[in-house]
């Protein structure tokens, strides 16, 4: 992982809303198709990568997102530099699948409390209202006409990944918009 700088997003609290930025934390594109990919996937990673569309998987510390049939965001405390090589050199070496470190790319932001899908709904067309009840859930959309992959990992709290370059800009639009509800 390169040594870069992170955009200037501090913790804010507001009434039942807490925004803070998980970063630095290594984030993995896994992609493949085939049954010996999904083996060495899973033994390296200890987690079956989900194959149900909007789905995760998590396990201690990793957590597996289905970004499509045949990709996966892979990111935790337990994704490091050394599980990287070792998908590399058991998957991309042997032309199974591709791993691609993505940690650069993506910002991690959580956002939790009882009003984080009013937050969301204010500048989202995904219609949230199946999505707030089940945990463990991903979902690819617009907020604020930014691409952002969400995961609804336990109730009331969701990781959002947005690109590096709209983070900062997205950063100040959920602080606007949580400051109104």
């Amino acid at each position: 992982m390169l040594n870069i700088s992170y955009p200037k997003i501090e913790k804010k609290e507001f009434p039942n809303l807490t925004l803070s930025l998980f970063e630095p934390i290594y984030k993995l594109n896994l992609r493949g198709k085939n049954r010996d990919f999904f083996t060495k996937a899973g033994k390296i990673l200890s987690i079956m990568l989900p194959t149900e569309p909007n789905t995760s998987a998590t396990i201690k510390n990793i957590s597996a997102l289905w970004l499509s049939p045949d990709e996966w965001m892979v990111y935790g405390k337990d994704v490091n530099k050394n599980l990287d090589l070792s998908l590399e050199s058991e998957i991309s070496k042997l032309n199974l699948g591709s791993v691609t470190d993505v940690s650069d790319q993506w910002i991690l932001i959580n956002i939790k409390g009882q009003n984080v899908f009013e937050l969301l709904s204010k500048g989202s067309p995904f219609n949230f209202n199946k999505f707030k009840k089940n945990k463990n859930v991903v979902v690819q959309t617009l907020l604020n006409h930014v691409d952002v992959i969400l995961h609804h990992n336990d109730t009331n709290n969701i990781n959002l990944f947005v690109r590096k370059s709209f983070s900062e800009h997205l950063w100040l639009w959920i602080n606007d918009s949580s400051s109104t509800l």
